[in-house]
């Protein structure tokens, strides 16, 4: 795979897709975290004299322009970052960015606006990415978080430039790619969540090569389902109790060990959910018929602890449980506290795991590899082509 390394920038207008996708609050990023991972391959183009054309989409205006969607707040604080002016053109393909391009010199950069306030971005329209792809003369894909999508922006462009990999797109494929190379054992795989869907083909994948698979979340109650256990009022997928159960079977025959929680944390079904909620900690095989799981209990806890303790390798993607409110937060902070000291490879991914370490101030620097994309990390591992990445290739 090209990277940035591969060719010869100097005096080239370098068109980046990047990966601003990020949260903003009272009209200020809330959470810098993308665009810092993308600052070494800018920096290392501005070094290396190029004229640096950023892109990026924000939020789902759904091909509208909104104006709680635009960059602007990205761009100041990409310039507070860089120590260095970012300019911001008002659109992203009209005259507001040819006339910024154009007088753009060596050693600059430019924002332009997000990409989704046209449809034809997600539609991959070949002539709205040629548009784009005449602002530059290479194009660096460092969008991982998007990586897995077909759209204008991380596709559509590499038909008209020569395409490379910037340097954070080539680290997520090197620290993923080592999962597959004879990784240390035991490889302990975490998933979470709601959704069997989002996780189908990766739970199948790692069903078959994985030592053990710890679930929780709103993935776990389905699972518990499909095992026979009654789950109360609890969010669950009653269409997919047998794909559940076609997985356990998958995992039990390729001699995975799939553990399920043994207890679970409880609340009312008919309470509103606050800080205050009381809870209960129940056997999963005796939770009554109007109360809710909404985390994994205590013996749980320790169980997958002392687990991922033991573990060579931790894949962790997902959510133990509603861990956005205090009495529902244990199960996700005990396991991030886990995979914190252990001092075995750890890989994280998924926008609400990452919230998880900031809300339980765990840091990044405590693991080996956290990915900025979640739904690109599983398919990555799946085993599936991206199409951002083979349009590099």
């Amino acid at each position: 795979m090209k990277t940035i390394h591969d060719i010869d920038i100097s005096g080239k207008r370098v068109l980046v897709r990047v990966d601003f996708n990020v949260p903003l609050v009272n009209g200020k990023v809330s959470d810098e975290t993308r665009i810092k991972q993308a600052l070494p391959t800018i920096e290392y183009l501005l070094k290396n004299k190029a004229k640096v054309v950023l892109l990026s989409h924000l939020g789902r205006p759904k091909g509208q322009a909104v104006e709680g969607l635009k960059l602007d707040p990205i761009a100041v604080r990409l310039s507070e970052l860089l120590k260095k002016k970012v300019a911001k053109a008002d659109d992203c393909v009209g005259d507001s960015a040819k006339k910024i391009i154009k007088n753009l010199k060596e050693g600059e950069v430019v924002l332009l606006e997000n990409t989704r306030f046209y449809s034809e971005e997600k539609e991959n329209n070949l002539e709205f990415a040629k548009k784009l792809a005449n602002f530059g003369d290479v194009f660096v894909q460092e969008a991982f978080g998007a990586i897995h999508r077909a759209h204008a922006s991380t596709v559509g462009i590499a038909k008209f430039l020569p395409t490379v990999a910037g340097l954070l797109v080539e680290k997520e494929v090197m620290e993923l790619e080592k999962v597959f190379q004879n990784p240390s054992k035991p490889l302990v795989f975490i998933v979470g969540g709601a959704k069997i869907d989002t996780k189908l083909g990766i739970l199948k994948k790692f069903s078959e090569i994985a030592d053990t698979i710890l679930v929780g979340g709103g993935l776990a109650n389905t699972f518990l389902a499909a095992e026979g256990y009654s789950i109360g009022e609890s969010l669950y997928e009653e269409d997919k109790l047998e794909l559940a159960q076609d997985i356990l079977m998958t995992a039990s025959a390729a001699g995975c060990k799939f553990v399920l929680p043994n207890d679970v944390i409880c609340a009312d079904a008919e309470v509103e959910l606050s800080e205050k909620t009381p809870v209960l900690d129940l056997r999963a095989d005796a939770v009554p018929f109007n109360l809710k799981i909404l985390d994994i209990g205590k013996r749980t806890q320790r169980q997958y602890a002392e687990i991922i303790k033991k573990a060579g390798t931790v894949i962790w993607n997902g959510p133990l449980g509603l861990f956005e409110m205090t009495p529902f937060s244990s199960g996700t902070k005990a396991v991030a506290n886990a995979c914190a000291e252990n001092s075995a490879t750890t890989i994280l991914g998924g926008g609400d795991t990452l919230e998880a370490l900031k809300r339980f101030q765990i840091s990044p620097e405590k693991f080996t590899h956290i990915s900025t994309g979640g739904g690109a990390m599983l398919e990555f591992l799946e085993g599936k082509k991206l199409p951002g990445l083979e349009a590099i290739k």
